[in-house]
């Protein structure tokens, strides 16, 4: 066997990385540390310390998650509390009806199992817990149907810690779904889902694996976008805002009329106009700001006769803007002008402004790359 095959087998078997810092290890440790002892004292306090160590096991596993992997679908507020009360309902019966054995235990493992994944609530401690109330000593066997109580308080106090040291520190917690983003209120998807991957792509991709996955189908998907973000960035070779902004800036100030804005909008077919003040950015007008004015000028009125008000921009244009620096990325562009449906992009250098990126230049900078790429792949093809 070569040296290269022994490598590479012996690096098959060294853990992966966890890809977290160890700021995280440090908060998820101390997270842990917090849920187990809180609810390991209250059990205690309520049901005595007999029967808060004997459950302590499948507790302290189940810490590891919510704190850990708390974005995993197992460490989930419903798998816990589900998988806790299910499974200790099924140790118990099990050890009723066919005493304390090691295959009664293991029995009420594999039922628990199979039920947790019916009822969407699979947690590994979960076991742990059929496991215990199976095996639980005459002292707790006692207690009856009972032990199922300090079982779920066990499960909500560890929950409740949870969601709440984990949004403390800065953590989501339980993960639900992320709403979808709908700018335009249409069902069309964003312009930048519409090629690539769709989520009829990972439910196939996920079926045809047919395995436990442990991470959210969404925590799957952010994994999957954030990828191929990585990867533009790389393909698009550090093309900045600088690259493909437009630095001959027409720009109107706050005294401008709504007359001398549409002329400079018609004359440079332009759809939105900077406003400065001393050289500085204080707003933007585009065509949509301009025509409710407009038309409400163009409406018959009395008071009209006798003269109408000079519309200005300050009264119209937008206060709000968003700008982008000289080396802004471009693949950070592509969802200002893209799904926020921006037609100018203000850029500014140590706060003056030095030049606008439209959805034109976006294109024609884009179109320049695709070029540029072509070319490179053509020179490294031989002729034949």
């Amino acid at each position: 066997m070569s040296a290269f095959h022994t490598e590479t087998r012996l690096r098959r078997l060294l853990p992966a990385p966890l890809n977290t810092s160890p700021r995280e290890w440090l908060r998820a440790g101390l997270g842990a540390l917090l849920g187990l002892f809180l609810a390991g004292w209250l059990c205690s306090m309520a049901y005595g310390s007999t029967v808060a160590l004997h459950l302590l096991g499948p507790l302290a596993a189940s810490a590891v998650l919510v704190f850990a992997v708390h974005s995993g679908p197992l460490a989930q507020p419903w798998p816990v509390v589900g998988s806790y009360a299910l499974a200790g309902a099924v140790g118990l019966a099990m050890r009723q009806g066919f005493g304390v054995e090691l295959w009664v235990a293991a029995a009420a493992l594999g039922v628990s199992l199979v039920l947790m994944c019916l009822l969407r609530c699979l947690h590994p401690p979960g076991g742990g817990v059929a496991a215990s109330a199976v095996l639980a000593d005459s002292g707790l066997a006692a207690m009856g149907d009972h032990l199922l109580e300090p079982i779920l308080l066990n499960a909500l106090i560890l929950v409740t810690v949870a969601v709440v040291y984990n949004h403390l520190t800065g953590v989501r917690y339980p993960k639900g779904a992320a709403p979808r983003k709908d700018p335009h209120h249409t069902h069309d998807p964003l312009s930048s889902e519409r090629v690539g991957i769709n989520s009829d792509d990972m439910d196939q991709a996920l079926e045809e694996l047919d395995e436990f996955v442990d991470v959210t189908r969404e925590e799957l998907e952010r994994i999957i976008l954030a990828t191929e973000q990585h990867a533009l960035q790389r393909s698009l070779g550090g093309i900045t805002a600088a690259s493909v902004m437009s630095r001959d800036v027409q720009f109107a100030s706050r005294r401008t009329t709504l007359d001398e804005a549409w002329k400079m909008l018609d004359s440079h077919h332009l759809k939105a106009l900077p406003v400065l003040e001393e050289g500085r950015l204080v707003g933007i007008v585009s065509l949509s700001d301009l025509v409710g004015p407009a038309m409400a000028r163009a409406r018959f009125s009395w008071r009209g006769l006798f003269g109408r008000d000079v519309v200005r921009l300050d009264q119209v244009m937008s206060r709000r803007v968003v700008s982008v620096t000289c080396q802004h990325p471009l693949e950070r562009l592509l969802p200002l002008l893209g799904e926020q449906g921006l037609h100018c992009l203000p850029v500014l250098e140590n706060g003056s402004l030095v030049g606008v990126i439209t959805q034109t230049d976006l294109i024609a900078g884009l179109k320049r790359h695709l070029l540029t790429a072509a070319k490179r792949s053509d020179q490294r093809v031989p002729a034949l």
